[in-house]
């Protein structure tokens, strides 16, 4: 039976999982799509913390955007968690894209985040 491209991508995720794991110095960005929102999360791995998160569900975030679901709306997403990331005094994470291929939506989250400060 062929696995559906969700059950594809949580594979790609897992084994991407074994090398990449967030520390108190240095938390991991974590991806999540879907169709209609984009979420970041930075998790402390080591404590097993959710840090702080921003997405497209934020309601200071959401009201100026016209979609939820386009690269403009994920480069918002970006910039807020790295203004959150700097406010809590972190500058360097690991990335972890969740599975997902490196374009798109998670690729402009991801420059979007670099460009307001964070490094990865």
């Amino acid at each position: 039976m062929a696995r559906s491209k969700n059950d594809a991508r949580r594979a790609r995720h897992v084994r991407a999982r074994k090398k990449v794991n967030g520390s108190a110095e240095r938390p991991r960005l974590l991806v999540r799509r879907t169709l209609h929102h984009i979420y970041a999360t930075v998790v402390d791995d080591a404590r097993g913390h959710t840090l702080f998160a921003a997405s497209t569900l934020d309601k200071g975030l959401a009201s100026p955007l016209q979609s939820k679901t386009n690269v403009e709306a994920a480069k918002a997403v970006g910039t807020a968690i790295a203004s959150k990331a700097a406010a809590a005094g972190i500058t360097d994470v690991v990335f972890d894209r969740g599975g997902y291929k490196y374009h798109g939506r998670v690729r402009a989250l991801a420059d979007a985040a670099r460009e307001a400060g964070l490094n990865f």
